[in-house]
Formats: C-alpha cells, sequence, structure tokens
C-alpha cells in the first residue's frame, strides 16, 4: 500500500496545512556598560551610601550598595581611598560652577543682586542634603577633604565678594588675607548655616530660602563699612 501524500486529505475531510515551525526571538546577551559608564554609576550609589552611612563602611556593604561585586569594585577603583577621592571630586567640588566666580565680578549688574544671585543657586545646586553630609562626615574623619575644598574653592569666592563689596562701598581691602577671609565668612557662613538647619537639622521655619538669604545679603552689606578699612586719603 503506497503512503499517503502529506497535507492530502481523505474523502470527506477537511484539508490540514502543515504548520511552520514558530521562531522564537532570540535572547540578547547582556551588553558590558562601558568602563566610565560603569564607574559613574558606582560613584553615584557610593555618594549616595556615604552620605547616609558615613564613610567607614566595608568595601563589601558599599559593593553591595553599588549593586557590584566587591571583586569589581576593586577592579575599578584600586581603593577605598581612592573610591573616596572620587566621590569628593565628583560631589563636593565638581558642583561649583566656575562661572559664579565670573558673574560675582560682574560690576554691570549692582552687587546685591550679584549676590542674591550667587547664594539663592549656591543654595540649591551645591547646598543640598547630600553634600552637607558627605561634607561633615569627611570632616569627622579628618579626612583632608574639606579643608581642601575650602581653600581651593570658598577662600576665593569670599575674596571676590569682600574686593567687591569694598569697591562698592567705597572701603579699603583688609591687607592681612585672614582677616578678607573672615569678612567674607559673615555672609557665607551664614548662608551654609542656613541650609545645615533646613537640610540636616529639619528646621520647619517657613520663611521663603529666598526672603532669608536677601536678608542675610543685605545685613552684611550694612555691616561691611565698619569692617573694611578706609581708603587712603577718605576720610575717617
Amino acid at each position: 500500500m503506497k503512503a499517503k501524500p502529506k497535507d492530502v486529505a481523505e474523502p470527506g475531510s477537511k484539508t490540514v496545512k502543515s504548520r511552520a515551525p514558530i521562531k522564537r526571538p532570540m535572547k540578547k546577551a547582556p551588553q558590558r556598560l562601558p568602563r566610565a559608564e560603569r564607574q559613574a554609576r558606582v560613584l553615584e550609589k557610593a555618594a549616595e551610601y556615604f552620605a547616609e552611612h558615613g564613610l567607614n563602611a566595608q568595601t563589601r556593604a558599599i559593593a553591595e550598595a553599588c549593586g557590584v561585586s566587591q571583586r569589581l569594585l576593586y577592579s575599578l577603583f584600586p581603593s577605598k581611598a581612592a573610591l573616596i577621592d572620587e566621590v569628593y571630586k565628583r560631589e563636593i567640588v565638581g558642583t561649583f560652577k566656575a562661572i559664579w566666580f565670573v558673574q560675582l565680578k560682574d560690576r554691570s549688574v549692582p552687587l546685591e543682586s550679584r549676590l542674591n544671585t550667587f547664594y539663592r543657586e549656591y543654595y540649591e545646586t551645591l547646598l543640598t542634603r547630600q553634600w552637607l553630609r558627605l561634607f561633615l562626615y569627611s570632616s569627622l574623619e579628618d579626612l583632608q577633604l574639606a579643608p581642601a575644598y575650602t581653600n581651593a574653592v570658598v577662600t576665593h569666592a569670599l575674596e571676590i565678594i569682600v574686593t567687591e563689596t569694598a569697591h562698592e562701598l567705597g572701603c579699603g581691602v583688609p591687607a592681612d588675607p585672614a582677616h578678607l577671609t573672615e569678612v567674607g565668612w559673615l555672609l557665607h557662613g551664614a548662608v551654609s548655616h542656613l541650609a545645615i538647619r533646613r537640610r540636616i537639622y529639619s528646621n520647619d521655619n517657613t520663611t521663603p530660602v529666598d526672603a532669608v538669604i536677601a536678608m542675610q545679603v543685605r545685613a552684611f552689606l550694612t555691616s561691611v563699612p565698619a569692617l573694611l578699612p578706609a581708603l587712603a586719603g577718605s576720610r575717617a
């Protein structure tokens, strides 16, 4: 008896078509992130972890928080100290905008307006809860991160602020750099402590931040003439 050809129906039966094999989608192999991108992600997570838990954590806990193995963490950063240093560069120094120096020196804009603009942006952009906690933790650990930032960035900003204020008010600039810096800290310290009160101490004062900064700037400009030397040849 001959075999019947495929797909030939029996008399009175329905034709049965052969089904084509179902093509299943191929699973894509997970892509490996470029090294620079992986480092950036680890630094972001490490910054969050350090800000909440301090800098004393073991690398195993840090790696787990960053979603990588301890071995991979060490392949990206040779040591915990190197990781902390990179977090500092990214999260502490890296958030300061160099354009602020230029804007503070722009004498086409009234000084009070310059100071208000700078400190509003400084408060919102830089003095975040995470930034403040990282900065305070590094200080408590006696690391040189906080002094390095202050010496490299803040001191320069204070020199500009006091020099511009002296020019605006017709005063002299203190010859002693330490004295000059302390005058600048009267305003800078007030704004920094405002951020600490609101974002670390959870102070619930409802006065808008912009209004508080404006008060601090006005108080600074009012008090400075009594703190700066008179210009040579001017009347005391």
